[in-house]
């Protein structure tokens, strides 16, 4: 059982594959509202006029998503100096992130998507019923749209890769 539960697990956060059909460049961002770490309500509305990442992860505290997390936070100040929030997304309920938050030192918000509401209006998933969302990420400008949407993500280098997308 533990075998299994094990590469459940790793299955989670590997690499993968796109489900469904994402957001074009261009397009407007869906209107959304999702509970942070600390209970906090994030909105889109919150967010008008301001630029930022939202970067899908399957399971918090797993290989891949460590990885991209601490990416994440190794940019976080280069992210900052572009003035770029950045959000993570799981489906894994606040208090998850919390402890994914404290034990990784992240300096950024992670979401709850736990109706997987927003995950399927942006192809995160195929269906309400699919138990991790790919790993899929959006950079949403300030007028809401779609700057650019990443649908291959490599845990290791996608947070270089926006910051390469921001010069």
């Amino acid at each position: 059982m533990k075998r299994f539960l094990v590469a459940l697990s790793l299955a989670a956060c590997a690499a993968t594959p796109v489900a469904a059909e994402m957001l074009a460049e261009g397009a407007a961002f869906p209107e959304w509202k999702l509970r942070d770490h600390n209970g906090q309500d994030v909105s889109s509305a919150d967010l008008r006029g301001s630029r930022y990442v939202l970067w899908y992860y399957p399971k918090a505290m797993t290989p891949g998503c460590t990885a991209e997390g601490n990416a994440f936070r190794e940019s976080f100040a280069s992210f900052a100096e572009k003035k770029v929030e950045i959000f993570g997304v799981s489906f894994d309920p606040p208090a998850d992130n919390a402890r994914f938050v404290e034990t990784e030192g992240f300096p950024f918000r992670l979401l709850s998507d736990s109706d997987h509401k927003l995950a399927a209006e942006i192809g995160a998933i195929a269906s309400p019923s699919q138990a991790y969302p790919s790993r899929i990420s959006y950079l949403v400008g300030p007028d809401g749209k779609v700057e650019k949407a990443y649908a291959i993500v490599s845990p290791n280098a996608h947070a270089g890769e926006i910051l390469g997308d921001l010069r």
